[in-house]
């Protein structure tokens, strides 16, 4: 899995029929150079345009073949160092590079002809198109792993399950088909902030923020967006809160990263009145998970109810999309849905994903 915050490729191995996970396995982390990200991000300005799936034009052509080639290479190198035998079916989701469900168009780059070829594997990919074509949102398509791995954990219902990545999702979980919707913006601001003003490429551990003075009133006009009112399901474009949408401020470095740390956690926030109820339990994974200082807000914004990470409640808050793929991707030979009503938005729980086979 590469994700919206552009950090690596995860990979895991996982047992699953696809309804029940019976062992998490080893995981692994191929992290991307500068100059990898940066043809990424080049390929997300260019993916912008995209009006159909199908082109790849300019640099998108490159950067189709790089995440194709790094995801071979990483799952060959993990193959190798676990010594793992009998791989049954590999999940590939693929970089998205637009996801504009209104238009009915979500795109993510790579090959899996290619990358089934390479590895002699069989590969689920292509997870997200047949739900945006009956009027689905395409995403998020984790929660039914997510409620695989909440409903029987010895934690107070409700449980809502919090992904921040590039941008935020939760899955609410309490019995039934899970309730589910991106939040806002996850990591994709900071890191983009960070970037810009500081040239790193991320708030390691929320140690700037930490430093900073949110700006609560900036926070608040950017809440005044109509996607924070809709109900769920909903979902975003990695670049739907850029910089150029939200007119930052020229805030100091510690105090934009406070503002746009305080951005995700009240995105999440906002979103509890549209759940069920309220969560009793919420774990967070994704790299937020390691920022300290977003985990203390959420703390603190959440409260009565807790707070803790994958990696707390005996999960694995880094490789927790990789072990969701593997987990559709069995799901997708089972012949079993992988999106429903209140996750993205179709009007009836939908099968989705390809096979190919080398």
């Amino acid at each position: 899995m590469s994700g919206t915050s552009l950090d690596g490729v995860d990979v895991a191995l996982i047992e699953t029929d696809g309804e029940r996970i019976e062992a998490l396995g080893p995981v692994g982390y191929r992290p991307y150079t500068e100059t990898e990200r940066s043809l990424l991000r080049r390929a997300l300005s260019e993916g912008a345009s995209l009006v159909d799936r199908t082109s790849r034009p300019g640099v998108l052509r490159e950067a189709d073949e790089f995440v194709t080639r790094v995801h071979a290479e990483t799952v060959e190198r993990f193959i190798a160092e676990e010594h793992i035998v009998g791989v049954d079916i590999v999940g590939f989701h693929g970089q998205t590079v637009v996801h504009k469900p209104q238009s009915k168009l979500t795109v993510q780059i790579g090959d899996g002809v290619a990358l089934a070829k390479r590895l002699g594997l069989p590969i689920a990919c292509d997870f997200r198109q047949a739900d945006i074509e009956r009027g689905g949102q395409g995403a998020p398509i984790v929660p039914v792993f997510h409620q695989a791995l909440a409903r029987d954990l010895a934690r107070t219902h409700p449980i809502a399950v919090l992904n921040i990545g590039g941008v935020a999702n939760v899955t609410y979980v309490d019995g039934g088909e899970p309730v589910a919707c991106d939040t806002g913006p996850g990591n994709a601001l900071i890191d983009d902030f960070m970037r810009a003003r500081a040239g790193a490429p991320y708030d390691n551990f929320g140690d700037v923020a930490a430093t900073g003075t949110p700006d609560y009133a900036f926070v608040k006009k950017v809440l005044q967006d109509p996607f924070f009112d809709l109900r769920p399901p909903k979902s975003l474009d990695r670049n739907a809160f850029a910089f150029a949408n939200i007119g930052l401020p020229e805030f100091s470095v510690p105090d934009g990263a406070a503002t746009l740390s305080a951005l995700t956690v009240e995105a999440v926030a906002r979103v509890v009145r549209y759940l069920p109820s309220k969560p009793s339990s919420w774990i967070v994974a994704g790299g937020g998970a390691r920022n300290k200082t977003l985990m203390a807000m959420l703390v603190a914004r959440l409260a009565p109810a807790t707070v803790e990470t994958a990696d707390d409640a005996g999960w694995s808050a880094d490789a927790l999309e990789a072990q969701a793929f593997a987990f559709l991707a069995a799901r997708v030979v089972a012949g079993q849905p992988i999106t429903f009503p209140k996750t993205t938005g179709v009007a009836v729980p939908m099968k989705g994903g390809v096979v190919v086979r080398p």
